[in-house]
């Protein structure tokens, strides 16, 4: 079955990413989709450009905003992606295999990123299978904020080949940030979900990621960048769990 595909994109201040990723799926989309919150570069000067549709609509957060843009596609068919990733050349060619015979709710493919200029197919990074290509009527976006995923309701899901490539860090200071801000919103979330803090966790959780993803995930094969990438989720994990305790502490004063 011959299918037409949208293509969605949420953006925020992405002017650096949005038109490689354009780029990347013009010539499989039927429709392209971008929702927008309300950015201040030029992101949207580049998206008219590109004569995509357009939305601007207010951050929620991202399982939130991304399914908002799930219901503001034109066909239940969907491609969705971030502004920093783009379609290699193989993923491409199977996505167009796929959208002229359609047999499942659902596919997945592997994410490749890069690190400071260079993919980085070790530790947890690789294979980072992905399920982004979907009927949106069979699934949706769920996952813990800033860590969404796509839930897919019924039926299997079918691994295509090709990479989704994720243009990520380009320096380590942006990694660092990144982490800063992306651990306050997993241990808001924790809290909200009525996860609470444990010394148990905080002792052997952040050892535990390095040890898995330096060593059993071989990211040691990766040079210094899979050193730094392994330290830095090892930190990450431990800053979510710090957190979660602070915001538990401040919840009691207030109580």
């Amino acid at each position: 079955m011959s299918v037409k595909l949208s293509v969605v994109i949420i953006t925020f201040n992405e002017e650096k990413n949005i038109e490689r990723c354009l780029d990347s799926v013009k010539e499989i989309a039927d429709e392209i989709l971008v929702v927008d919150s309300y950015s201040v570069d030029k992101t949207k000067e580049i998206c008219v450009k590109h004569g995509v549709r357009f939305i601007e609509h207010p951050f929620d957060g991202h399982i939130q905003q991304k399914n908002y843009a799930l219901s503001q596609a034109n066909n239940p068919y969907v491609l969705s992606l971030d502004a920093d990733e783009a379609l290699s050349d193989q993923l491409r060619s199977s996505i167009a295999q796929v959208k002229q015979d359609w047999r499942y709710n659902a596919y997945s493919f592997n994410r490749l990123s890069s690190y400071c200029g260079e993919f980085f197919p070790h530790g947890s990074w690789y294979p980072d299978r992905k399920v982004r290509l979907f009927d949106k009527n069979k699934a949706e976006w769920g996952g813990v904020n800033p860590h969404d995923k796509v839930i897919v309701k019924e039926g299997e899901v079918k691994h295509i080949a090709g990479d989704l490539l994720h243009y990520t860090y380009r320096t380590i200071s942006e990694h660092i940030q990144q982490i800063n801000y992306f651990s306050s919103i997993a241990a808001q979330a924790a809290f909200e979900n009525n996860k609470r803090f444990s010394l148990l966790k905080l002792l052997t959780k952040p050892f535990w990621r390095f040890f898995r993803d330096y060593f059993l995930k071989h990211g040691f094969l990766g040079g210094y960048r899979g050193l730094t990438i392994c330290l830095l989720s090892s930190v990450e994990t431990y800053l979510k769990l710090i957190k979660l305790w602070e915001i538990e502490k401040n919840h009691q004063k207030s109580e």
